[in-house]
């Protein structure tokens, strides 16, 4: 199978937040699509290693923010790059909260929508949470990000080779994981994150 042809589907990118008790916390997600409108739904796939994950399972709630075209790479990577495990992503934020009290990222965003879970199920890899809007705001008038544009115009575009440096491994850059080996398989997938060929970096021979 070729994973790349999956690349085609067309996605946004969104900041997936979420409370649980006075613990909150944020990360990037790529899928989410309304799938009724009586009552309205959505439906988000989320990676089950990701801290947002566990803390949606226990709120039962979370707010999304479509990120717009204006949106730059430190946002992406403060909520995509590290983990709420290891900090608190909003502790020097002064972000807005919505009508559960969840803090969305009110800049850099062209909407927000407020939801609580209605059911859930384990895909492997991600959960998927079918959930009812209960509230959904407009931000701007910018177009949203897509996740094309973010692959090409957002994402940095990865630094010249060392030429005079073997490889010995490949890291990703989400969450750390190493494959070892000079040759990572073009449709690779990161096993922890779900994560494709394109977020690893080389690891060089010291």
């Amino acid at each position: 199978m070729d994973k790349k042809a999956l690349y085609n589907l067309s996605y946004g990118v969104f900041v997936l937040t979420t409370k649980s008790g006075d613990v909150v916390n944020g990360c990037i997600t790529n899928t989410c699509m309304q799938v009724a409108n009586s009552p309205t739904r959505v439906a988000i796939a989320v990676i089950n290693t990701n801290y947002t994950c566990d803390l949606i399972k226990e709120s039962g709630v979370f707010a999304l923010s479509i990120l717009d075209e204006t949106c730059m790479f430190p946002t992406i990577q403060h909520f995509g790059f590290q983990s709420g495990r290891d900090v608190n992503k909003f502790e020097n934020l002064q972000a807005p909260t919505d009508v559960n009290g969840i803090p969305y990222i009110g800049w850099q965003t062209c909407a927000v929508i407020s939801c609580k879970v209605v059911s859930k199920e384990d895909l492997g890899s991600h959960t998927l949470f079918i959930a009812e809007v209960e509230d959904a705001k407009l931000l701007s008038d910018k177009a949203p990000l897509t996740y094309a544009d973010y692959q090409s115009k957002v994402k940095p575009k990865p630094q010249a080779k060392q030429e005079d440096k073997k490889i010995v491994g490949w890291r990703c850059k989400i969450c750390n994981y190493v494959y070892e080996g000079s040759e990572l398989p073009a449709d690779f997938s990161c096993p922890l994150c779900g994560h494709p060929a394109e977020d690893f970096e080389p690891i060089y021979e010291k």
